[in-house]
Formats: C-alpha cells, sequence, structure tokens
C-alpha cells in the first residue's frame, strides 16, 4: 500500500501549494488504519465520531436512508476527509458506506484541531475541502433533478474521471470502479434496470462501455459535452487560499 497520506496530499497540492513543513505535518498525523469490506459501514449515522476518516483505498458513498430505499449523496475516493463535518456538527445526520473494499484512516478530531491551529493555511484547505464537498452535493442535486438518465451517468463518470485523475487512478481513456448497478442506481436516482439500460444505450452512442470493473470511452470530450460537464465545482485550478 502506498504511503497513506499520499492521495491527500495530492488532492490539496492540486489547489494550492504545500510547503514542506506541512507535508510533514500530515506525515506526522496519527492515523489509524482500517479495513472495511464493500457494504460495511464506515461512519454511522446519528452517532458521535470522535475522528474523521480518510479514504486511504477505494471508494465508499455518503447514505441517506429514506423509507423507500436509500440515496447516495455523494461518492468519495482516496484523499477525501468523509467527515470532516461532524467536528461542528457532532452528530451524524447521514452514514458513510464502503462501495468497494476499502482502507480507511481515522483521526481524532483533537489532532486535526491542533494541525489547523498550528498551520492556518492547512486549516483553510481542509476547509476548502468541505466547501468541495457541498459543491459535489449541489452538482448531484441538479444531475438528479434536471439531467436525462443517459446525461446522468456520463456526468457521474466524468467526475470521477477527473478526481481519480487527481490522485493518478485513472487513464486518459478510463478508470477501475467496482460499482455495482444498484449502487450506480442509488446514486443516479434510478433502478438497476433503468440503468442497466443506460450503460446500454450509451454503449450504443459509442461515447463509453462498461464492462466488469473497467469504464473506457474513446473521447472525454465528446462525453463531458453530452453530459454538460463543467469541473469548475471541483476547484482544481492551483491558487492562493
Amino acid at each position: 500500500m502506498r504511503e497513506p497520506i499520499q492521495p491527500l496530499v495530492a488532492t490539496l497540492s492540486v489547489r494550492d501549494e504545500l510547503s514542506a513543513e506541512e507535508v510533514r505535518a500530515l506525515r506526522d498525523l496519527p492515523i489509524h488504519l482500517k479495513s472495511f469490506q464493500r457494504g460495511e459501514e464506515i461512519v454511522g449515522d446519528h452517532t458521535r465520531p470522535g475522528r474523521s476518516s480518510l479514504v486511504i483505498e477505494g471508494t465508499c458513498g455518503r447514505v441517506v436512508e429514506a423509507r423507500e430505499g436509500r440515496q447516495i449523496t455523494a461518492v468519495h475516493v482516496p484523499g477525501d476527509f468523509v467527515d470532516l463535518h461532524s467536528m461542528l456538527l457532532k452528530v451524524m445526520d447521514h452514514s458513510v458506506v464502503a462501495l468497494s473494499d476499502c482502507v480507511v484512516g481515522s483521526v481524532p478530531h483533537g489532532y486535526v484541531a491542533s494541525l489547523c491551529e498550528r498551520h492556518p493555511h492547512l486549516g483553510r484547505l481542509l476547509w476548502l475541502s468541505t466547501v468541495i464537498d457541498g459543491a459535489i452535493q449541489r452538482s448531484t442535486i441538479a444531475n438528479i433533478g434536471r439531467r436525462s438518465a443517459l446525461q446522468r451517468l456520463a456526468h457521474l463518470v466524468c467526475e470521477l474521471h477527473t478526481r481519480l485523475g487527481v490522485i493518478g487512478l485513472a487513464s486518459p481513456n478510463g478508470f477501475a470502479c467496482s460499482f455495482t448497478q444498484t449502487d450506480l442506481g442509488d446514486i443516479l436516482g434510478l433502478s438497476a434496470v433503468h440503468v442497466n439500460r443506460t450503460i446500454r444505450d450509451l454503449r450504443n452512442r459509442k461515447l463509453l462501455s462498461w464492462s466488469g470493473n473497467q469504464v473506457l470511452f474513446s473521447s472525454f470530450e465528446s462525453l463531458a459535452a453530452f453530459a454538460d460537464f463543467d469541473p469548475t465545482y471541483l476547484n482544481l485550478q492551483k491558487e492562493p487560499r
């Protein structure tokens, strides 16, 4: 396994410069690693986490349970803290579930708070990451509410490809993804049957193929144009924060 903090350093560095001292401070965090199998709960709804969880390997989803089923409101990839906001909210209003086999590192809130006090710039970058979480959820709402099923899936693929590319987990023409069709339905607000038909229709349009855990496309630009994908909400430009 690569250095646990590497994906976090990559996601922060794409948005601003990190000093050697700041990287050392992140490496010095007392990170407790734990493995989760697909489907396991990483953070529970209505719990009071005393730690914040950082995805090291795999993918997980932010889950809201409704009477009719679950809605995955965001997907988290390596380098994402899934519950920094729990430091202030105290009580979780949703759960976080492994969407693949995962390795997650947890850091006690006290150490996160101390890091932010000693390194205010890192504190701002961690704050930025929670702001981007909100931007991703706004995009998810717009995706479900105003795009066709074909565009929803294409947009999700564009987002994941862009985010995974930041941490070196995507090729120019695709990436590995272990989501089931049920997972995709819970992310996109579709039935599993509708997801299957949507994948087939996108393949027939020669926009993408999804076979096993491999998502491939011949042209990201064509897929992004079809999906109306604008990565502004991911805030990937490097500038002083």
